[in-house]
């Protein structure tokens, strides 16, 4: 079938994308669903840090490839040996399409799947082989979803079923914001109540971050960013103290605020100074979890000392450690007794005639999420 869909042909093109346009919008051929898979419209996808750097070529990827991980949308086709999944169903896709049989998805860490980190990085569907062609030019999938199109293929391995009542560019955020951010919370560090958090970096994932620190009962909740305006929203959110950390002795002021520092960090800005600043606020016996993604380059210096001394914990957090068929629902219900309030963290709807500016504002950092509707 033919579709509609933003295609990266070349990584690197400098700013403003509105006028370099590292995204074409193109007309592609999508072959049916095989063994295993499901034809999804899409209904609404997110525009994500991960997508953007992709287009910089921070993280390189296989080009072309139709870019887009964070999306909702509704089956219109089954494949053979489809298995829980009709026509009609409400979906979201989650970037990371387990095959339940790795040694990680057999401990329940579907995040860590071995077969799909391999095709996300080859920028295929999980048997290795894709569907989007163009006059017989191959095309790749970002992170096996590939949502800045009309339609995609998408594993069954990498679907949730949702409640239809969820309006769609809502639901959108469950695939990749939510999850990272709220599973990093209550997955990864399992923050006690009364405990106190700092969230450094206040994008899709900080920000869901926050609202989980909140609904999880967190006794302070520290918040940090360059930008006053993100700072802004979190006050308004629930954050108990904001902090520019660009601001003079900064660190110093965090850790006099939470005497001695907070019981868990979270970076979530994908840079090393943010890692960095979340480590030297955590307190003795604390944890540190870090969940931003930066490219392979980037490095940290850390104290050797002070992680046995102070019984330090550092911790990665992939996809939020979620198991995605339990996590999304429990999610959304905590959204529908509006406990997470994550309508509020949505900013700017656009079509594709808008999607190249759009990256420019979530370069920029100020931007909510933003919304492609289609």
């Amino acid at each position: 079938m033919k579709v509609k869909a933003a295609v990266l042909r070349e990584s690197g093109k400098p700013r403003p994308y509105m006028k370099s346009l590292p995204l074409s919008i193109e007309e592609l051929e999508l072959d049916p669903p095989q063994i295993g898979e499901v034809l999804v419209q899409i209904k609404a996808a997110g525009l994500c840090h991960s997508d953007l750097v992709a287009i910089t070529g921070e993280r390189g990827r296989p080009m072309p490839m139709v870019i887009g991980h964070e999306a909702s949308g509704v089956v219109c086709e089954v494949g053979p040996e489809v298995e829980g999944f009709s026509v009609g169903d409400h979906v979201v896709p989650v970037y990371v399409a387990s095959c339940g049989q790795c040694d990680m998805c057999q401990e329940g860490r579907p995040a860590l799947c071995q077969p799909a980190t391999i095709a996300n990085k080859a920028g295929t569907l999980i048997d290795g082989t894709t569907r989007l062609h163009n006059k017989g030019e191959r095309i790749f999938h970002h992170s096996g979803v590939a949502a800045f199109s009309e339609y995609a293929v998408i594993s069954q391995n990498a679907l949730v079923k949702i409640d239809p009542s969820i309006p769609f560019e809502v639901a959108a955020l469950f695939g990749c914001a939510v999850v990272t951010g709220v599973g990093s919370v209550v997955n990864t560090a399992k923050i006690g109540t009364g405990q106190s958090v700092a969230i450094v970096g206040l994008g899709g994932v900080g920000l869901n971050a926050l609202l989980a620190s909140i609904a999880s009962g967190a006794g302070k909740v520290v918040v940090v960013d360059v930008n006053e305006k993100k700072l802004k929203i979190a006050r308004q959110l629930g954050a108990h103290e904001t902090f520019n950390s660009t601001q003079k002795n900064c660190t110093e002021k965090i850790l006099d605020l939470t005497d001695g520092g907070v019981h868990y960090a979270f970076e979530t800005a994908g840079v090393p100074p943010a890692l960095d600043l979340a480590y030297q606020i955590t307190k003795r016996g604390g944890m540190t979890v870090v969940a931003g993604m930066p490219g392979p380059d980037a490095k940290i210096t850390l104290s050797h000392l002070s992680i046995p001394a102070e019984e330090r914990v550092i911790k990665g957090s992939y996809m939020g450690s979620c198991v995605p068929t339990r996590d999304i629902p429990r999610y959304i219900e905590l959204y529908k007794n509006e406990s997470l309030p994550v309508e509020k963290l949505i900013g700017e709807r656009f079509s594709f005639d808008g999607l190249n500016e759009a990256l420019d504002r979530l370069d920029d950092g100020e931007a909510l999420r933003q919304i492609l509707i289609f």
